[in-house]
């Protein structure tokens, strides 16, 4: 593997903890000047929602989905890294998230309910999925029939994306953003 494959997370599911400790750190330089809130209010979170930031990594959208999902909410801050678990736990201790939960992913399983997700959103993360049809079918079984997954492509193509989430056969494409797609369960 290159080491610009290493730094980015290509072809692996769950990168170095150095790796995971440098991404955390340009991501709280990132948080000081980005708004975590303006990209979350695109996927229509509403006050109530059950919310899954699937390989939420050091939590960077944790609040702001917190916020939106409000108190009757509930938001699951799921990954396979255990530092990210850790990074998110600190988060909602220092911000006094009630509303979230931490979910450790193992084998592609998140242990979260069947059908309660009305929002679920993967950033930055696709292109580092293995097995990208157990991933989508994890997702699929946790979807309401009416919710929607909001996927950004990461360090692939939007083609590759597409090919991935198609052959799936568990989720469709509804609407394509230049920032990321909107899918519903089949």
């Amino acid at each position: 593997m290159s080491v610009l494959g290493t730094i980015s997370g290509s072809g692996m599911d769950r990168i170095p903890n150095i790796a995971f400790r440098g991404m955390s750190f340009l991501f709280a330089v990132w948080e000081i000047f980005a708004s975590p809130e303006k990209l979350l209010k695109k996927f229509d979170i509403k006050e109530g929602d059950t919310v899954v930031d699937f390989g939420c990594g050091p939590g960077s959208y944790i609040k702001a989905a917190s916020m939106l999902a409000g108190k009757s909410g509930t938001v699951y801050a799921a990954d396979i890294h255990e530092l990210a678990i850790k990074t998110v736990n600190k988060k909602i201790n220092r911000y006094g998230l009630t509303n979230v939960q931490t979910v450790q992913i193992s084998d592609y399983k998140s242990g979260i309910a069947d059908n309660c997700a009305d929002i679920v959103y993967a950033l930055d993360m696709f292109h580092m999925v293995k097995k990208p049809e157990l991933f989508l079918k994890e997702i699929h079984r946790i979807l309401k029939k009416e919710g929607r997954l909001y996927i950004e492509d990461g360090h692939q193509s939007r083609k590759n994306s597409k090919n991935k989430i198609e052959s799936s056969k568990v989720l469709k494409i509804e609407e394509e953003y230049r920032g990321f797609l909107v899918c519903s369960p089949v």
